[in-house]
């Protein structure tokens, strides 16, 4: 048996077990970080984030590569064990943990850059929390066909990576959204070998206020089922939302997640349009678990 210490970390209600490994000596399962995410036998979370150096990992080294600083390297694994690349809730309460355990440092007005399987992503201080870029963004081409227990037809879904893959369809009113049953995983025509997240999303009305656009919304997360929340599923929400309003629609959004709150913001750089996620990132407890 080996002992680890931990911490259980959430956003909005996107919970996570956080494992402090600089040097990159922990090697757990698939079967390993399943039983610790199991909410009834574990310690119960939608993933399990382990904070590595990212010289101390393979998967560092691009990080690296992209951004010297970026020292520290976020290995998020699912609920069942499976790798994703990146986590938007997740990469702000990474980020609380690595605060709070004083392995970095982030002064107001200054960026800390982590590392992940999808790209060097920056972190500052926003509010109650953080705001993370997730960077560029792609609207995949065609329609996946989406069918979902007890929505009254398929239907059609935008595609939207970033850098996970995202399927966000429209529902027509409260009784839809509150009525999808999303224990099973909706069925994907054409499904993708990697799999996505499939995110539903109901407008508000007005859709916007103030110049801000609102819409709330539910998620099925491959590898962990439905959560309370979705960081990168919140942007590809917003972005497919807008994508629909067509010219005019805000830059701006108010998310409204079964968990909380997430504001969503696009803006252009250089390199092409990216998009930033802002909310909390909350620390609930620690402790030590064998394996």
């Amino acid at each position: 048996m080996t002992r680890i210490a931990f911490t259980k970390g959430h956003g909005t209600g996107n919970d996570f077990v956080l494992i402090a490994d600089p040097e990159g000596e922990l090697d757990l399962s698939p079967e390993q970080v399943a039983a610790i995410c199991d909410r009834h036998f574990g310690v119960g979370a939608d993933g399990i984030l382990r904070a590595v150096r990212s010289r101390s990992i393979g998967a560092g080294a691009a990080a690296l590569a992209e951004e010297p600083r970026a020292e520290w390297f976020m290995d998020y694994r699912n609920a069942d064990g499976s790798i994703a690349e990146m986590c938007g809730n997740g990469i702000r309460v990474f980020t609380r943990f690595l605060l709070d355990e004083g392995h970095a440092v982030l002064h107001e007005g200054s960026t800390l850059p982590i590392g992940t399987r999808g790209g060097v992503r920056d972190l500052q201080r926003a509010g109650i929390g953080f705001s993370v870029d997730l960077g560029r963004w792609r609207l995949q081409p065609g329609e996946t066909l989406v069918s979902v227990r007890d929505l009254p037809v398929a239907r059609p879904g935008v595609g939207i990576t970033l850098p996970n893959p995202h399927i966000v369809i429209a529902v027509a009113d409260e009784a839809e959204l509150a009525g999808a049953d999303l224990t099973v995983a909706p069925t994907l025509d054409p499904n993708p070998a990697e799999g996505a997240n499939v995110e539903l999303v109901l407008p508000r009305e007005p859709l916007v206020r103030d110049g801000v656009g609102r819409i709330r919304m539910r998620v099925h997360e491959r590898g962990s089922g439905e959560t309370l929340s979705c960081g990168t599923g919140a942007a590809a929400a917003a972005l497919a939302t807008r994508h629909w309003a067509g010219v005019g629609a805000p830059n701006v959004w108010r998310l409204e997640v079964p968990g909380g709150v997430l504001g969503v913001r696009m803006f252009p750089t250089q390199d092409g349009e990216h998009v930033a996620l802002s909310g909390p990132a909350d620390l609930v407890f620690s402790g030590e678990l064998e394996v």
